[in-house]
């Protein structure tokens, strides 16, 4: 498979989670929430967790209306995290995606509820019914979903995250913070997929441990970028991290220790990939771009 192949896939499937977000989040009213919900989600972004999504089912040859509400559901997810990032209660950023933030733009009140309003919305995608997927399994994904978003995944990770400013941590405290805070929602965009597409048991196994590498991976070029990084690229403040005395891969290891555990990580998620037995280059291309992104 070649890069404009991957770029296709990215082009194709970016178009079709937009038009999804487009119409569930229409530009049809002036009530300052709506507006606050959809500048979130529809403001620019990598959609690399939909296209996770899109590329797992692909692997098990499954139609991508399958997963449609879960790609959603997901960004949604994502939208939210990053509106309540940005608060100055949390890592206080007022450009994201080269954009001001949304408490900058809507207000800090209106931020609060539309992240609030994105995380309800995305369940009631996950739970809505679907002909691809059985009610049972539904359920299963929508509780796996639950796991990543909450208490064990993401805002566990966040909440352990701002907690860990300006102490000195180890490295096994700071990988249970981003599994937690990033890695979850990537792993849960193969998981949910697989779930979906009734994935065997060695499948699933397999395509698990590349999620939880990747998802550190993903964390880790991050933080590198976050150093080397040019704010107009990145589209957020370049050494935000630095300055708001956060616990990073770089700051821990060293920029260059931190870019060898990158490298590491994502050998472990392509190994993973090996032992699955079915098409897996599209899953390949998508851990070789974030390995190499800039933004």
């Amino acid at each position: 498979m070649t890069t404009d192949s991957l770029d296709d896939f990215f082009h194709q499937y970016r178009l079709r989670c937009e038009n999804q977000l487009d119409q569930l989040l229409p530009d049809n009213t002036s009530a300052p929430l709506q507006q606050a919900m959809r500048y979130a989600t529809l403001n620019g972004g990598k959609r690399i967790r939909p296209m996770l999504c899109y590329a797992t089912t692909e692997l098990l040859g499954n139609p991508a209306e399958q997963v449609d509400n879960i790609a959603s559901a997901i960004e949604l997810i994502h939208a939210y995290s990053l509106v309540h990032d940005d608060l100055p209660a949390m890592d206080d950023d007022a450009l994201r995606r080269g954009k001001p933030t949304c408490h900058i733009k809507y207000g800090e009140a209106q931020a609060i509820l539309a992240g609030d309003a994105l995380q309800a919305l995305a369940f009631e995608l996950i739970v809505t019914p679907n002909p691809h997927i059985t009610a049972t399994k539904q359920l299963c994904i929508a509780k796996s979903l639950c796991h990543a978003s909450g208490l064990m995944g993401m805002a566990g990770g966040q909440s352990l995250d701002l907690l860990s400013e300006g102490k000195a941590i180890n490295l096994e405290t700071l990988e249970t913070i981003h599994r937690k805070k990033t890695g979850a929602l990537l792993e849960a965009s193969v998981i949910l997929p697989a779930l979906a597409g009734n994935a065997d048991e060695k499948t699933l196994f397999q395509l698990t441990k590349f999620a939880q590498n990747l998802g550190l991976c993903f964390q880790v070029r991050d933080d590198i970028l976050d150093i080397i990084g040019d704010t107009a690229v990145i589209g957020k403040t370049q050494g935000a991290d630095i300055n708001a005395n956060k616990a990073t891969y770089p700051a821990l290891l060293g920029l260059e220790a931190a870019q060898t555990y990158a490298d590491d990580l994502h050998k472990k998620a392509i190994s993973a990939l090996e032992d699955i037995g079915k098409n897996t280059n599209r899953l390949r291309e998508i851990a070789d771009f974030i390995i190499l992104r800039q933004h």
